[in-house]
């Protein structure tokens, strides 16, 4: 992490509570997209692990990692990890999860998507 993001420590079981409504939520919103027409991406999740498969066969692979406390994240365009910051899930240099992973969606969907936080 850079010396200019401070690490904001949970619990495990707040670590738990809140990637577990991350990952429901990246999951609701895919599900959104299916019922309104959107895209058609099928969503696989086992335990801390949500694969998301676009119609072009491209995968974007979201994963808990719950003794670093981190969110991993596996597209195309790379690895990324990300840590809790004050609310936030932030990379090494301060990019957004959210912001991320949407990046990502619309690349590998050839549309525009938009994930956004857990309220």
């Amino acid at each position: 992490m850079s010396n200019a993001l401070t690490v904001t420590p949970l619990s495990d079981l707040e670590y738990r509570q809140i990637t577990h409504a991350i990952l429901s939520e990246i999951e609701a919103a895919v599900d959104r997209w299916l019922e309104g027409e959107t895209i058609d991406i099928d969503t696989r999740r086992s335990g801390g692990l949500l694969e998301l498969v676009f119609p072009n066969r491209s995968h974007i692979v979201i994963n808990t990692q719950p003794p670093l406390q981190e969110l991993w994240m596996a597209a195309k365009s790379g690895g990324f990890h990300y840590r809790h910051v004050e609310g936030r899930w932030l990379d090494r240099e301060g990019n957004e999860f959210f912001g991320a992973l949407s990046a990502c969606a619309s690349a590998q969907a050839g549309k525009v998507l938009k994930f956004e936080p857990v309220s």
